[in-house]
């Protein structure tokens, strides 16, 4: 049985727990309990957990309430297994079983799956695929923070991480952007070469289900990983370090009523998530470190803090490629984003000459469910972009019409620092046009009501300032 079926198969034991009024993403994190102790009996790594606390134990119990064996376990498992990473992972631990009939069924489906024809690599992949069947489920709304496969493989594949280097994502979800990283540079050496010198990865997560589920994912990918619950834009950053690279695809909207106190070394105060990430990510960059970032299309034009913003951006790194991406690629619909890719200079002014534009949105197809986004999508881009990870290698522009064009930093500050260029026709249907499906629909509304918030949220933003000033 390949690891399609296998995911196949686990994805569909979900229909099980409905009736209960699990979510898919809730089911998700469930599976982590269990599919690390699967996971453990297959490779023989049960000495990792306590004697008594193991997958045989769980499959073989024969009392009359196993929920309440199972959830003994997990407590057991968060509190006192020897392994720092058990104990991360069970840590706080809630089960969404509120039946022992749907727990049994659960651990009897995938106790009867073909196990034994699963490489270790494979472990990983199943885990993968279920993260993408979760993404790609319009019920389960996953799919409105999740970045596209092929977009973040085109990403890792530009910035080219290597060996040896520090590899962050501050808002690093379920480690999408550090499991392709690791696939990248795992395809490019042998395996006594990677051991000799293995990537560190870094990631800050807040939420904690969602922590747990990364956890895995780097567990099950045998990479060197320090992953932090917590929040990246607060005093948790400080145990970070300073990275060799950083990708990252920051949060949409605002940053939510919190006591908590945002950082201080972040000069520009805002509510605005994702203006926040950004001086977090060219601050933790090391002199020469890349970035590349996913952000919509208001970080590049609004006035007042983002002005501010990009233009430190542009003093402290060569921002030398913004990729335009077409709508419709990201879950809600009506989302226009893009990729900024810069490197930090060795000093910290006047490091952006030019910025080179690509327009993906001209004549671009109708992203969506019924036509994902694929590797291919970005051939012609890569191609633009060159071979040299910082942006650096000759470039040419396409010409009348096309869609690939540089701007100097002079032609830059003389449209007010704004970075949205828009040089052709959008030609790209409206995504929104072709929905049918009452939760897509459901979930476009959504995606206007944060957009307009998070308008909102900016534009006080901007009057606070003026008042501020002003007095």
């Amino acid at each position: 049985m390949n690891t399609d079926n296998i995911v196949q198969k686990i994805w569909g034991l979900c229909h099980i727990l409905r009736g209960d009024g699990v979510s898919y993403h809730e089911y998700i994190s469930e599976l982590t309990y269990l599919l690390f102790l699967k996971i453990a009996d297959e490779t023989k790594t049960e000495n990792l957990l306590p004697m008594g606390k193991r997958w045989s134990d769980l499959v073989n119990y024969k009392g009359n309430n196993i929920l309440d064996f199972y959830r003994e376990m997990l407590t057991y498992l968060g509190a006192h297994a020897t392994s720092e990473q058990v104990r991360k992972i069970y840590a706080f631990p809630t089960t969404v079983f509120s039946h022992s009939e749907n727990l049994r069924a659960v651990i009897d489906g995938i106790a009867k799956l073909d196990w034994h024809s699963v490489t270790t690599d494979g472990m990983g992949e199943i885990y993968e695929g279920l993260l993408a069947k979760n993404s790609q489920d319009a019920r389960s709304g996953a799919g409105q923070y999740f970045t596209p496969r092929a977009l973040v493989d085109c990403m890792v594949r530009l910035i080219q991480p290597t060996l040896g280097e520090v590899i962050q994502d501050p808002a690093v979800g379920t480690g999408g952007f550090l499991i392709s990283a690791d696939h990248y540079i795992r395809s490019l050496v042998t395996e006594k070469k990677y051991q000799n010198n293995p990537p560190q990865y870094e990631g800050v997560e807040i939420e904690k289900g969602t922590y747990r589920i990364c956890l895995m994912n780097a567990f099950l990918h045998r990479m060197k990983s320090r992953l932090i619950l917590g929040d990246a834009l607060t005093k948790d950053a400080k145990s970070l370090s300073q990275a060799d690279v950083i990708f990252a695809n920051p949060p949409f909207g605002a940053r939510a009523g919190s006591a908590r106190k945002q950082r201080v070394d972040l000069v520009f105060a805002s509510t605005n998530k994702q203006l926040a990430f950004l001086q977090h990510i060219y601050l933790g960059l090391k002199p020469g470190g890349r970035a590349a970032v996913v952000l919509p299309d208001n970080v590049l034009f609004e006035a007042g803090t983002a002005r501010k913003i990009r233009q430190e951006l542009m003093e402290k790194c060569n921002l030398h490629t913004i990729l335009r991406l077409p709508a419709g690629i990201f879950y809600s619909p009506g989302v226009k984003t893009n990729v900024l890719f810069f490197t930090r200079g060795q000093t910290d002014k006047g490091n952006t000459k030019n910025v080179w534009v690509y327009d993906m949105r001209h004549d671009a197809p109708r992203f969506g469910k019924k036509r994902a986004l694929q590797s291919t999508d970005f051939s012609s881009f890569e191609e633009a972009y060159g071979n040299d990870p910082r942006g650096i290698a000759l470039r040419k522009e396409h010409g009348s019409g096309g869609c690939w064009k540089s701007f100097s930093r002079a032609t830059i500050a003389e449209k007010s620092d704004n970075l949205n260029f828009s040089w052709l026709t959008e030609t790209e249907a409206d995504p929104e046009d072709g929905l049918t499906e009452p939760e897509e629909i459901a979930a476009a509304i959504m995606g206007h009501l944060r957009a307009a918030l998070s308008e909102i949220e900016s534009i006080t933003d901007v009057l606070v300032e003026t008042t501020e000033d002003e007095e």
